[in-house]
């Protein structure tokens, strides 16, 4: 009996229970409907912001399912930069930043247009600049010449929970998955998304970044499901949520038969899941536009834009003048300059509850 799904002899013949998951992608489908008509309503300005947003969660979630942390100011600001956007508070971005932004904004901004393995190869060359993961030399642009396995567990005790197909059937099987990704079919936009995740997983063509590319190959089909290239919702950022249930579902379905019913309920589920949370990024930008609708006129230095946009993003505790000066790398007397003149021109309050130090919060006009 074959011991992955990639073993047997009807790979990649995928099947499912229409009926189980009838329900489930028609109320995805209908919220997918009601979100973008709802971020049609907020104006140009506003949607950028929400796109710019949405983006920025889902490769810093993306990335964090890995393990691996990215600067959310980093990430943004080269969005905003690549999405041709002025925004207050800019900061540089490192190049590995830039490389995974540069393919996030690949795969959605230009989804129509065919995948093929030489743009899968520029992807794979973007996250990894320096052609190294980590202290490690990897094959960049290019598919893995090796096995590769899937294990936990120190090195003496490690438990292998999925061995991908061999290197030297990888070509084969990525053309196969390119031809069928490519190909329009009767298969529901959503439900193709969910196979090419799997899809994609399973065969890990890469010698490292498999797991981020599977993601922005599904980023790439949900948005062909949208049939719009700006992105409301981040379904990384709830996979991260479920990283355990991820894995898990994973393993049962590699192992499994090709029936991915379960899979596919899963992976609608997540999706629902994701499409809900958007009211929080939504309220959280209409916040920050009103804030600095508010205060346009305000001739503001680099440092304040920046330690304003943190407060608004969900700076960590309070405002205080040591945070700011540590933050912007400069001087206590500086920092508390800064302080003062936002106080005088009514963006910033003195927190009343008071402390060891003296705090400050936003000011909000009624």
């Amino acid at each position: 009996m074959s011991t992955y799904i990639h073993q047997r002899r009807a790979w990649p013949n995928f099947y499912w229970e229409v009926s189980q998951i009838a329900d489930l992608l028609a109320a995805v489908r209908n919220k997918q409907g009601r979100l973008l008509g709802r971020m049609e309503s907020l104006g140009f300005e506003l949607k950028s912001v929400a796109v710019l947003e949405s983006l920025a969660l889902e490769i810093i979630k993306s990335n964090e399912i890995e393990g691996e942390q990215l600067n959310a100011d980093e990430v943004r600001s080269s969005l905003a930069r690549r999405l041709g956007m002025d925004i207050p508070g800019l900061v540089p971005s490192d190049r590995h930043v830039d490389g995974v932004v540069n393919m996030m904004l690949d795969a959605t901004q230009k989804f129509a247009e065919p995948l093929n393995k030489d743009r899968l190869f520029g992807w794979h060359a973007c996250m990894f600049p320096s052609g190294r993961s980590g202290m490690f030399k990897i094959d960049v642009g290019n598919w893995r010449k090796g096995p590769i396995f899937v294990v936990s567990g120190p090195s003496h005790r490690e438990q292998i929970h999925f061995e991908a197909p061999p290197a030297d059937t990888v070509e084969g099987e990525m053309q196969h998955f390119l031809d069928w990704f490519n190909t329009t079919t009767t298969t529901d936009p959503v439900i193709k998304a969910a196979i090419a995740h799997l899809w994609f997983v399973t065969i890990h063509p890469f010698d490292d970044g498999n797991g981020r590319m599977t993601r922005a190959i599904t980023e790439m089909q949900l948005a062909r499901a949208d049939g719009n290239a700006q992105r409301f919702y981040s379904m990384s950022a709830q996979i991260l949520k479920e990283r355990k249930t991820y894995y898990s579902i994973l393993q049962s379905t590699q192992k499994g038969n090709l029936d991915i019913t379960e899979w596919l309920l899963w992976f609608l589920a997540q999706l629902e899941q994701s499409l809900l949370a958007t009211d929080v990024v939504l309220s959280a930008v209409l916040q920050k536009a009103r804030f600095w609708k508010q205060h346009n006129q305000q001739a503001l230095n680099s440092r304040q834009q920046y330690m304003l946009n943190k407060a608004l993003d969900g700076f960590d505790g309070k405002i205080t003048a040591a945070k700011w000066a540590k933050i912007n790398k400069c001087s206590h007397d500086t920092a508390l300059r800064d302080i003062q003149e936002l106080i005088a021109k009514n963006i910033l309050d003195k927190d009343e509850a008071g402390g060891r130090s003296t705090a400050y919060l936003l000011k909000w006009e009624e």
